[in-house]
């Protein structure tokens, strides 16, 4: 990524627009601080759905189209530059962007809106992301990046898809497991690729020898093995031999995983909160597997593992560690920072566990929602004023 020195640049705006990280990390945090609260509130008929879908759609869209793609925008954002060696998204352009995100969140809450309305405005964003992308990626002749355009515009079109299915009345079953599949392939493609580079920057920094194993067939194929696993779910999510490819895949990652020597880190919890994320992905493809092959979690649980486990805990790893380096602090995870990342993996654990013991659902579930929103809300307290405010070393 940039270096944080030159993040303002030329640019004298309000300092939250100056990068795309500073308020999509902002907003994605209090958005998921608010959104899963809200969404127990609904589930246990405390407060009456008055939302585009039925409250089951609303939930899984809102974390799948409206959360997690504020924080793939934001890392984006601030990835693409040094990818592409051109001047980052900020001032204006920025500012219009995240709007458009805001404004899909609240014509997804607040019924004032013509359901096609609201779904062309909220469906407006991933579509701005993808063109974006593809338009940095051209202007800097980034040509090797671009499968990360192929897969934001999958997921543009896999949220244009869900609107088309829910305004027919339709099930939107297919486009979550297509949106779900391209989440498993980022996670196994960014999160590997940051967890290796990371631990290796990090061993490095200390002068020990033991390394992460370097990029090679084995990192490819774990990585071809999850894309493949993921397709098949998508067009046959019952199908035993789908059941055999996810488990598959979860075992290659796993084995990826080790060869990455996290346990070495252990003095650093923001590079083994990494190693840890990418675990949850490993766990999820095991368990959505053995679902199907009915040697398992619940299909149900099995995704949580990866939106609550995978999802939750790899996107805070990454949105401490950029918000620190970034702003021109110390990448060093303090006792807050730990704070945040236990409470999202007992949220995660809460989620995918807590319904198979004898405790009560509604009280399980609701401490799964205070310690995962928690989490989030603790980053937004205690990194705001890092994002609101100019970078230390300007």
């Amino acid at each position: 990524m940039t270096d944080p020195v030159h993040e303002r640049s030329g640019y004298e705006g309000p300092a939250i627009f100056s990068y795309g990280f500073r308020p999509f990390f902002l907003g994605a945090a209090l958005f998921a601080a608010v959104a899963v609260p809200v969404w127990i509130l609904l589930l246990t008929g405390v407060v009456d759905s008055r939302v585009l879908s039925a409250a089951r759609e609303w939930h899984v869209h809102e974390m799948i189209f409206g959360f997690l793609p504020a924080v793939i925008t934001g890392f984006l954002l601030t990835a693409i530059p040094n990818w592409t060696d051109r001047p980052p998204i900020r001032g204006r352009e920025l500012m219009l962007l995240w709007s458009v995100w805001l404004a899909g969140r609240l014509v997804m809450a607040i019924p004032c809106l013509t359901p096609l309305l609201s779904a062309t405005v909220e469906g407006a964003f991933l579509v701005l992301v993808a063109g974006l992308v593809w338009r940095e990626i051209a202007a800097g002749k980034s040509w090797s990046h671009a499968p990360m355009g192929v897969l934001i515009s999958l997921y543009a079109g896999a949220n244009i898809l869900f609107h088309g299915l829910a305004l027919s009345g339709a099930e939107t079953d297919l486009s979550e497991r297509m949106a779900l599949a391209l989440v498993m392939l980022l996670l196994a493609l960014i999160g590997g690729r940051v967890t290796s580079n990371f631990t290796r920057d990090f061993l490095a920094e200390q002068g020990m020898t033991e390394q992460p194993a370097q990029f090679s067939r084995v990192d490819g194929l774990s990585v071809v093995l999850v894309g493949i696993a993921a397709g098949a779910w998508i067009v046959q999510p019952q199908a035993i031999t789908t059941g055999w490819m996810l488990v598959g895949a979860g075992l290659a990652n796993l084995g990826r995983l080790l060869r990455w020597h996290g346990w070495v880190a252990w003095r650093e919890p923001l590079v083994v909160i990494l190693h840890v994320g990418y675990g949850w992905l490993a766990l999820t493809l095991v368990a959505l597997g053995g679902a199907i092959l009915g040697v398992s979690l619940p299909t149900t649980e099995a995704l949580h593992a990866l939106t609550t486990g995978a999802v939750g805990v790899m996107t805070l790893a990454v949105m401490t560690r950029a918000s620190l380096g970034h702003t021109g602090r110390p990448r060093h995870a303090g006792p807050m920072t730990v704070c945040i990342y236990i409470l999202a993996n007992l949220g995660a654990m809460l989620r995918v566990f807590g319904p198979s013991t004898d405790f009560s659902t509604n009280l399980v579930l609701g401490l799964a929602a205070m310690c995962w929103s928690g989490a989030y809300l603790l980053f937004a307290l205690v990194y705001g004023p890092f994002l609101l405010c100019p970078s230390v070393d300007e």
